[in-house]
C-alpha cells in the first residue's frame, strides 16, 4: 500500500472569497504520476496554486506529508516548502542568467553551500533531465523542450519529493511531447518523485498517468476520478468517455 503524499480535505478554491471549485476531496499516493485535468477554464492551474500553497483556500486543507499548507509558518514552512518542486508553464527561467545560474537558484535560497558545492548539485540534475551540455547556455538559447527540461531540472535542485508540472507539453512538437513524458516517467520510477501535473494533452496523459481527476467548469468540482485508460473506455459518463476519446458533444456513443 502506497503512502499518500498529498490530501485535499473539503476544498473551497478560488479568489477573493468566490469559489470557482467547491469541497474538492482526493489524495494522492507517493511515487504515483497524478494528472489533473479538464476543459478550459474548469479550474486546473488555480487547484495546483492552492496546492502550493501560493493560494489560500476559502475553506478546507491541503496536507502534504500530513502538514497543512496554510497553517504552517517559519521554519516548518520553509522545511515543507523544500518537499516541493514546481514547474511552471512557460519555464519561468530568469534570461539573464545562464541555465546553470538558474538551477542554482534554490540552493542560493535554501541552503549555505559553497559556490562550488551548489555548482555540482545544479549540474547533476541538468544531467538528470538530459540537458547537461546546456549548462552555460542562456535561456533563449534554448529550444522549448529543453526550457521545460531546465525548469523540471531546477524544479528538483533542493531534492523535493513531490514535483507539481503546470501544462509541461504545451506548445511542444509530438516527438519532443513523448521524450517529456518518457523523462517524467524514468523519475517517477528511478528517483521515487511523486508528480501532479496539470495538463489536457490526452496522449501524454494515458501514456503517463497512474490516476486523474477531471474537473468541469460547470460542475464547479470532480467529475471524475480514476485510471485514465479505464475512463476512457467507460461511456457511462458522456462527457468524461467524449473527452477522453475526442468526440464531438455530439457524438453518438455506446
Amino acid at each position: 500500500m502506497k503512502e499518500t503524499a498529498i490530501k485535499v480535505e473539503n476544498l473551497d478554491a478560488g479568489y477573493g472569497g468566490i469559489p470557482i471549485m467547491k469541497n474538492l476531496n482526493f489524495e494522492v499516493q507517493s511515487g504515483r504520476i497524478f494528472v489533473i485535468l479538464g476543459g478550459s477554464g474548469c479550474g486546473k492551474s488555480t487547484l495546483l496554486k492552492h496546492m502550493i500553497g501560493l493560494v489560500p483556500p476559502i475553506s478546507g486543507r491541503v496536507l502534504i506529508n500530513g502538514q497543512d499548507m496554510v497553517s504552517a509558518a517559519g521554519d516548518k514552512k520553509n522545511r515543507l516548502l523544500r518537499k516541493i518542486g514546481v514547474a511552471f508553464q512557460n519555464g519561468a527561467l530568469f534570461g539573464s542568467m545562464s541555465v546553470l545560474e538558474n538551477i542554482m537558484l534554490p540552493l542560493k535560497e535554501y541552503t549555505r553551500l559553497p559556490r562550488e558545492a551548489m555548482e555540482t548539485v545544479a549540474r547533476i540534475k541538468l544531467d538528470l533531465v538530459d540537458l547537461g551540455h546546456g549548462a552555460e547556455l542562456m535561456p533563449d538559447q534554448l529550444s522549448g523542450g529543453m526550457k521545460k527540461r531546465a525548469a523540471i531540472a531546477r524544479a528538483m535542485a533542493l531534492d523535493p519529493s513531490i514535483l507539481f508540472l503546470d501544462e509541461p507539453s504545451a506548445g511542444l512538437d509530438p516527438l519532443t511531447s513523448a521524450g517529456l513524458d518518457r523523462l517524467i516517467m524514468d523519475l517517477a520510477s528511478n528517483l521515487k518523485i511523486t508528480f501532479v501535473i496539470v495538463t489536457h494533452e490526452l496522449e501524454s496523459i494515458l501514456a503517463i498517468a497512474d490516476q486523474v481527476i477531471m474537473l468541469e467548469k460547470e460542475a464547479k468540482g470532480i467529475i471524475a476520478r480514476g485510471n485514465p485508460g479505464v475512463l476512457k473506455a467507460d461511456p457511462s459518463n458522456p462527457y468524461v468517455y467524449n473527452f477522453f476519446n475526442r468526440h464531438p458533444p455530439e457524438a453518438v456513443h455506446p
